[in-house]
Formats: C-alpha cells, sequence, structure tokens
C-alpha cells in the first residue's frame, strides 16, 4: 500500500473526526476518502461537508447487513476505517474484508470500562464510581467483539479527587485529539512498508 484511503465512522458531534480530517488534510499519501454515519444530522456530517469529505448515510439495519456498506467501501476504494464514536457494531462481513485495517478510540485504558454500552460519559462515569486513579485512552484494532481487539497504544491522565464526568471527560479528549490521529499516521505507515 502505497497510498492509504480512510473511511472515518462517526455517530456525534464529530470532534475525533474533525481532528482526523484536519490531521492528515496537507498529507500526499494518506487521505479521508469519506465520512460514513448512522445519523444525517450529526455534527460529524456536517464537519465532514464544510471540509469537502464526501459522506455516507446508511441506516441501521443497513449496517447490520452490511452488503450496501461493504460495496460502498469497495467503490470508494477504502483501505482503512477509523472509528471516531461511531455507536453501531461493525458487521462482520466488514470486519473480515479489513482485517486489521479497523480502528478505533475507546475513552478509557481496556481492558477496563469496555463492551457494549460503554461509550463516552457512561465510560468516564463507570471510572468515577470505581474510584479509579487513573484513566485515558485505548487505540485498538477491531474484531467481532466490543473493545477486545488487540491494543495500538495506550495513554494515561490522571483522575483527580474533585472530578465530574465533564472535567474528566474534557481531559481525555484532550489526549483524543493529541493522540489518535498521530497514532493512526503511525499504524498506517507500519502497514505501507
Amino acid at each position: 500500500m502505497k497510498n492509504a484511503r480512510i473511511a472515518i465512522f462517526a455517530s456525534g458531534t464529530g470532534s475525533n473526526a474533525k481532528a482526523i480530517m484536519d490531521y492528515f488534510s496537507n498529507n500526499e499519501n494518506i487521505h479521508i476518502e469519506c465520512l460514513i454515519s448512522n445519523k444525517e444530522n450529526c455534527g460529524a456530517v456536517e464537519l465532514a461537508k464544510e471540509n469537502l469529505v464526501d459522506v455516507g448515510v446508511f441506516s441501521n439495519e443497513s449496517i447490520e447487513d452490511g452488503k450496501l456498506l461493504t460495496d460502498f467501501l469497495k467503490q470508494k476504494k477504502i483501505d482503512i476505517i477509523v472509528l471516531a464514536g461511531f455507536l453501531r457494531k461493525i458487521p462482520h462481513a466488514i470486519i473480515h474484508s479489513y482485517s486489521d485495517r479497523i480502528i478505533n478510540l475507546h475513552p478509557a485504558i481496556l481492558p477496563n470500562f469496555g463492551g457494549k454500552g460503554m461509550y463516552g460519559k457512561y465510560v468516564h462515569k463507570a471510572v468515577l464510581e470505581a474510584k479509579k486513579k487513573q484513566s485515558g485512552i485505548t487505540i485498538h484494532l477491531v474484531n467481532e467483539n466490543y473493545d477486545e481487539g488487540n491494543y495500538i497504544a495506550q495513554f494515561y491522565t490522571s483522575v483527580l479527587e474533585d472530578d465530574s464526568v465533564s472535567s474528566l471527560e474534557e481531559r481525555i479528549r484532550v489526549l483524543e485529539h493529541r493522540y489518535f490521529p498521530f497514532v493512526i499516521e503511525g499504524y498506517i505507515k507500519s502497514l505501507m512498508k
């Protein structure tokens, strides 16, 4: 692979999608080809349009089926999928077609606080309730089970005594924006060798 075409999958506000689009905007070898969402009016879709990135919106049913989405990814010649706040399980057909080429960001240090239903504020609430001294992010590959793929990198931050869900979430978001695009680039370069 001399060049890489990325599809970002996102369902929410799109802050990580935007960080990724900005990071790769002038990269000659790695290009953001499209953004896929299951929500037509989410922030990520609007940000993609503002950044002139093609958008594909798919119903939850068509994502679960996988065929339309797989065809779309093939048509776009996608090499890498990056999950940036995508709140649907990736169908088996896509996991098998993109083995070791689907990257996810989880807002905690796995294997703790992962699995179905553990996303966003629910993760941070669980970390605080468990009275952990540290949290962070895990960037990992995607397999058939939620948050169980091989880790690529983990980055840490302290959990403060007076932290709330929102204050912890803010510090985690700083880690996400700082490290996620950089780690994606490093992983793709390792595949290009």
